[in-house]
């Protein structure tokens, strides 16, 4: 394709060969980047870009994103700015073009639309319910009291989680997410988490195990606890609440935490796509805004960790994240390391 056949498309586009070394450009990627990024043909695209996925692990250095459709990034243009985009890759030929969108243009309606709709739900029923106590309160048991005051501790706990949502979004697509480490205890953690996740889903049975001596992992317990609640609640959603189980082990300089649901599986074919943006399955109990998976998974890789799926038809899925052991060390060069004792 020539140059002029490049400029005629509405996107920006780059063009990699079989080593990723970006061999041509478009206008509107020069409008998007700075006329300047002409100079990187000829240089590899990840490291002239300095790609980076939306949690800020290093792209496109050694191969593509192992995707299909599209995938968020962060390019680095050549003014030093962070341009958020989503990325569709076609390959053919040992030859890759990126057709790329500014992240706000697709995802922001997108995404506004989608919480929007979400936080309806649960504000109508806190309206509702506070509403009729406060009409009605003499005349309300204590009991049912009780009961809406809990419904609506419920509903106010899901609108906090979708505002935590809307602001991890933003954080990772620019690249800016902000992770407050501490020691973090994974098999104490994984056990609140579980215990919380069965007072919204009463059947959830799940049993936790960890080896033993597992080390503590210098991470954001916050985050952590999102990803592991996030995996717990979908596995019960669109899995199976029954049978479900946590574990925790040590490979190498990692901890890896899997969480297995023995549901009916997911489809080959949706596979690759359960950690793209407003993915949601067409069975089981399809709730919330399918930006769970892709937020967990920048979450993770922020820590250095990743976030993985496998799952057979029929038997269950299985999701397995991981985080560094070492990571402490690794920030902190000239302190002491931080041990494996309590907390």
């Amino acid at each position: 394709m020539t140059t002029l056949d490049l400029d005629a498309l509405p996107d920006a586009l780059l063009v990699l060969d079989a080593s990723l070394t970006l061999v041509a450009i478009n206008a509107q990627a020069l409008e998007l980047f700075g006329s300047d990024a002409e100079d990187f043909v000829g240089r590899p695209a990840g490291e002239a870009f300095e790609v980076r996925t939306g949690g800020g692990s290093p792209a496109l250095r050694d191969a593509l994103p192992s995707v299909d459709g599209q995938i968020d990034l962060v390019l680095r243009a050549t003014d030093g700015t962070d341009v958020p985009v989503t990325a569709t890759i076609r390959s053919t030929d040992g030859t890759s073009m990126l057709s790329l969108r500014p992240a706000g243009e697709r995802s922001g309606i997108a995404i506004i639309s989608t919480v929007s709709h979400e936080l309806r739900s649960p504000l109508t029923s806190v309206k509702g319910y506070t509403s009729l106590m406060l009409s009605r309160w003499d005349r309300l048991k204590d009991e049912q009291k009780r009961t809406m005051l809990e419904q609506v501790h419920h509903d106010a706990d899901r609108v906090t989680r979708l505002v935590t949502e809307l602001l991890d979004i933003s954080r990772l697509e620019t690249g800016r997410l902000v992770l407050r480490r501490q020691r973090v205890d994974l098999p104490a953690l994984a056990e609140s988490v579980v215990t919380k996740v069965r007072m919204a889903i009463p059947e959830l049975d799940c049993a936790v195990t960890f080896v033993e001596d597992v080390p503590h992992v210098y991470a954001d317990p916050d985050k952590v606890e999102q990803v592991l609640t996030n995996l717990v609640e979908n596995a019960a959603k669109y899995g199976s609440p029954k049978a479900m189980t946590v574990t925790g082990a040590v490979e190498g300089d990692s901890v890896v935490v899997a969480v297995r649901d023995t549901g009916e599986g997911i489809a080959a074919d949706d596979l690759p796509r359960v950690f793209t943006k407003f993915f949601r399955r067409d069975h089981g109990r399809p709730t919330g805004t399918g930006l769970g998976l892709w937020i967990s998974q920048g979450l993770v890789e922020a820590h250095g960790g990743r976030l993985t799926a496998e799952s057979v038809v029929g038997q269950g899925s299985t999701f397995r994240f991981t985080l560094p052991t070492d990571a402490f060390e690794r920030e902190h060069p000239d302190l002491e390391p931080i041990g494996d004792g309590p907390a």
